[in-house]
């Protein structure tokens, strides 16, 4: 057996994550990053001269963006995500429709945080992979103030942390704290006077940030980096100079491998549409991998005409992979959740949100369907 043991520092890409006020230039710090392109969650690049990807309405969405990455890593040099707590809120409704919930708190007995930890866990996972690519993964994030109280002291005080659920951020916040190699928090610092009234008045108002653990804050660094830095690319500039994780060349553009997870594989006669939602959320082992996601996200978007009647989530995968209402229309049959021809006005909306967050078993039937009549 053969055991190699290496000493040293080993160069590759970097985990950061970057959180703080709204406004202060999360985004505009992130854009300085080594040729960065954006998956944009809550639309905050829209004045900024950036790549993107289009804004994700779906979870699935979502990861397909970063699977496009991982297929295409000459597409970019760093990945920024903006923001993860908009991302988790995505996640959050993913979560809901593919187990048919209202709400995360209608799983009962805090499941629906689990769900949504292992989930946002997935997520990690597919950023990882890109690193090991060699792409360095930007998340930033707001932050929020929250009483904290150590159990060996007494009384509270406030504390800036990541801006994540209320509920589900007590389980996500850590798991994205402890992947991240950098962890920076940026504020204003803000200098309070009082006057000869006794009033208080803030001066100030210079950006910072700060790369090291704090009882008000929450930070932290791998590269034995000043506590407090002026927040500007270049004080950090030096540790993303350094050779990432080598990728092959020349990178050719090629298709995504397609998100594989468990869904419904339904089959058999028509049911009538108030048991249709439910079939959906029927679970059943994959028959087989999706063929890959041929699309191109930077690409002009498809002209296929979708009606207004499908929410934005659908038809932004729908464009995303050249899928018809009639191809829609055809997989209903075929599933057997609507007999033959129905009018999509027929459809429920429940029906939708299943459709999207079981998107890659619906693909699966569509290109079924393509096939058989080729």
């Amino acid at each position: 057996m053969n055991i190699e043991i290496t000493k040293g520092k080993q160069a590759r890409a970097q985990r950061v994550v970057i959180y703080g006020t709204e406004g202060i230039g999360k985004s505009t710090l992130a854009a300085q990053f080594p040729d960065p392109v954006f998956i944009d969650t809550e639309g905050s690049t829209s004045n900024m001269d950036v790549k993107r990807f289009g804004k994700p309405t779906s979870w699935t969405m979502l990861m397909n963006e970063i699977a496009f990455v991982k297929a295409n890593p000459g597409c970019c040099k760093t990945l920024v995500i903006d923001t993860v707590d908009w991302a988790e809120q995505l996640c959050v409704e993913h979560v809901c429709a593919f187990h048919g919930k209202k709400g995360i708190e209608d799983f009962g007995y805090g499941n629906g945080y689990t769900y949504v930890r292992e989930e946002m866990g997935r997520l990690l996972n597919k950023l990882q992979d890109l690193v090991d690519s060699g792409v360095h993964v930007v998340l930033t994030a707001h932050s929020q103030l929250r009483k904290f109280e150590r159990p060996e002291e007494e009384g509270a005080y406030d504390r800036y942390e990541l801006k994540l659920g209320k509920k589900t951020g007590s389980q996500t916040s850590p798991l994205i704290k402890e992947w991240a190699d950098i962890v920076l928090f940026c504020n204003y610092q803000l200098m309070v006077v009082k006057s000869e009234t006794n009033k208080a008045k803030a001066y100030g108002g210079e950006r910072f940030m700060y790369t090291t653990h704090h009882p008000a804050w929450d930070a932290k660094n791998r590269h034995g980096l000043p506590p407090k830095l002026p927040m500007d690319y270049a004080s950090i500039a030096h540790i993303f100079e350094a050779p990432a994780a080598p990728t092959e060349e020349p990178r050719l553009m090629k298709a995504a491998e397609p998100i594989q997870e468990a869904a419904p594989v339904i089959t058999g006669p028509a049911v009538p549409v108030q048991e249709a939602v439910a079939s959906v959320d029927t679970v059943v082992q994959s028959t087989g991998p999706a063929e890959p996601v041929t699309s191109d996200p930077f690409a002009e978007s498809s002209t296929i005409d979708i009606p207004d009647i499908i929410p934005a989530a659908l038809k932004d995968l729908m464009l995303q992979n050249s899928v018809s209402v009639d191809e829609l229309q055809l997989m209903a049959f075929t599933r057997g959740h609507f007999p033959q021809d129905t009018p999509i006005e027929n459809f429920p909306q429940e029906y939708w949100g299943a459709i999207v967050s079981h998107w890659d078993q619906s693909m699966e039937e569509i290109l079924k369907n393509r096939n058989a009549k080729n």
